[in-house]
């Protein structure tokens, strides 16, 4: 239980973080009602990733937190060689493909032979605590949006990077 709810403190700081960095009040435009976020892919503050991924991962908040109660969407950057080991998450997550291609599976270890290509515009859903994992062979970006709160649970304990 104490080790759920450091992942979730882990989480909740790292979006946070992020969060509080992106503002719907956008330079050179006027203020926008309290409610409304509108980014156009210039406006969008990218920063590393949070430390329950692996490190090289580029992430921008664009609504929400996702280790708190309600709707949030966030893209990630993958790096090229980018590899998300097999884990599952409390909450349903729904991913669309903005940019490359993105490669994912589902089972308890990564597998390259067993995963599925998803060019831009591919969509799939990761249903709660199915487990699956993600990974790049060249620059992709997705965007994710869910209703949180979520966090993350590897499959191997050992594949956790906030335990290297």
């Amino acid at each position: 239980m104490l080790r759920r709810l450091t992942l979730l403190a882990l989480l909740v700081f790292a979006v946070v973080t992020t969060a509080s960095a992106q503002s719907p009040t956008m330079p050179g435009m006027p203020s926008m009602p309290a409610g409304i976020v509108m980014l156009t892919p210039d406006e969008m503050k990218w920063g590393d990733g949070p430390a329950a991924l692996p490190p090289g991962l580029k992430m921008a908040m664009l609504e929400g937190n996702p280790g708190q109660p309600g709707p949030f969407t966030l893209r990630y950057k993958f790096p090229a060689n980018y590899k998300v080991p097999a884990h599952w998450h409390p909450a349903d997550e729904h991913v669309t493909v903005i940019s490359g291609t993105f490669y994912a599976g589902h089972g308890s270890k990564l597998s390259e032979a067993e995963s599925k290509a998803f060019p831009p515009g591919g969509f799939f859903i990761a249903t709660a605590k199915t487990p699956h994992f993600a990974w790049s062979k060249e620059e992709t970006v997705v965007q994710i949006h869910g209703v949180g709160p979520s966090g993350i649970t590897y499959i191997d304990p050992a594949d956790d990077p906030r335990k290297k």
